[in-house]
C-alpha cells in the first residue's frame, strides 16, 4: 500500500526532474513582464522602453537554468 509520504516524495522528485529536463530543453523562456517583445510602456507618457527584467531581448533564463549556471562557474572557478 502506497502511503501518503511516498506520493508525495515522488510526486516532488517527478517535478524536480521535469523541471531539470524543461531547463536543458528550453532555458530561456518569453519574459513575463513584456511577453516577449523586449519593450515596456511608460506609465504617464505611454511611450516604449526597454524591459527592465529581460534588458530587451524578451526572453529570461529559467530559475533552474540560473542555478546550474551558478553552480557550473563556481564549481570551474575552485578547481583551476
Amino acid at each position: 500500500m502506497v502511503t501518503l509520504a511516498l506520493l508525495a516524495s515522488l510526486t516532488l522528485a517527478g517535478y524536480a526532474a521535469w523541471h531539470l529536463i524543461l531547463c536543458y530543453a528550453a532555458p530561456m523562456p518569453r519574459c513575463r513582464a513584456c511577453h516577449g517583445t523586449g519593450e515596456r510602456r511608460g506609465l504617464i507618457i505611454r511611450t516604449p522602453h526597454e524591459c527592465h527584467r529581460c534588458h530587451g531581448t524578451g526572453h529570461r533564463p529559467r530559475l533552474g537554468r540560473r542555478l546550474i549556471e551558478y553552480i557550473r562557474t563556481e564549481y570551474r572557478a575552485g578547481h583551476q
